[in-house]
């Protein structure tokens, strides 16, 4: 999975449904995108994504989602099977306001440790170097080294992505069994052991866009009643793990207002159908 059709700027509005819903608007969805070549011929669609997050011991870029700061950001190593000769990228996802930015690199995985315990990145840890890579693996590891951060929980779930045809301007995924499990090294291996389901048994619905947003969104969410919530993989997943797994000397007791602010994140007001975003 070497091919990079990364949106640089997008805005996702995230959605949690039964799946039994999900399967029904498959068939909706189908009318206007077609899979995208990961999930192309697959059974159910699904590929599995897998992501190693990074965060300060004290968890800033967590609480940054959980107070809802308006211009944050995460950090992630994101990859897809085990196969030692294969890339993984280095990710940022920035939200600033309502638009989602992102900048990713391909790296091999020979240097991943080397990265992580601080050298600086070099052509020969890339796994395709050009300007572009490099310009987002120094900006990794800068925000990395800016506050300290180190892996701390391994995400994974099965991603069902549909597209449109032109350009992958717009798109559409289903996201099921997601599981989230402590993770403290920068060894990369799809093994999950005593994880959490944060979501379960609903499906996270994720319509992205990069202009105007769609008519038949509008339509589909309609059609099915379903509502925008806030559905955050390594903030709800970090939440049901507990701070204190994460690093029991910051956290020695759960805060007891982690629930409550999950639950007051998930609302968000929709966006409007005829608003049009300049990305």
């Amino acid at each position: 999975m070497t091919g990079d059709k990364l949106q640089a700027t997008r805005f996702e509005l995230k959605y949690l449904v039964d799946a039994q819903v999900a399967l029904r608007m498959r068939e909706f969805v189908r009318g206007y995108l077609v899979p995208d070549e990961y999930s192309e011929g697959k059974p159910d669609y699904s590929y599995h994504n897998h992501s190693l997050y990074l965060d300060s011991d004290d968890l800033c870029l967590y609480w940054d989602v959980l107070n809802s700061n308006k211009n944050r950001y995460k950090l992630r190593i994101r990859f897809y099977d085990d196969d030692p000769d294969g890339p993984v990228f280095f990710e940022i996802k920035r939200r600033m306001n309502d638009a989602i930015l992102k900048k990713r690199c391909a790296v091999r995985r020979s240097a991943v440790a080397q990265l992580l315990a601080g050298q600086l990145p070099d052509a020969e840890h890339l796994f395709s170097p050009s300007a572009k890579s490099f310009d987002a693996a120094q900006e990794f590891c800068h925000l990395k080294e800016s506050i300290q951060a180190t892996p701390k929980t391994h995400v994974a779930y099965r991603r069902e992505a549909w597209m449109s045809q032109e350009d992958n301007s717009v798109r559409v995924t289903f996201d099921r069994d997601v599981c989230s499990v402590p993770h403290f090294t920068p060894d990369i291996t799809t093994a999950m052991e005593n994880f959490v389901m944060p979501f379960e048994p609903k499906v996270i619905l994720e319509l992205k866009f990069t202009g105007r947003f769609p008519n038949w969104f509008r339509d589909m969410v309609e059609i099915f009643g379903v509502m925008q919530l806030g559905a955050a993989k390594y903030a709800d997943g970090v939440a049901r793990l507990g701070e204190n797994r994460l690093n029991p000397s910051y956290f020695p007791n759960e805060p007891e207002d982690v629930v409550e602010k999950l639950l007051s994140r998930r609302s968000r007001k929709p966006r409007q159908d005829n608003e049009t975003v300049t990305s």
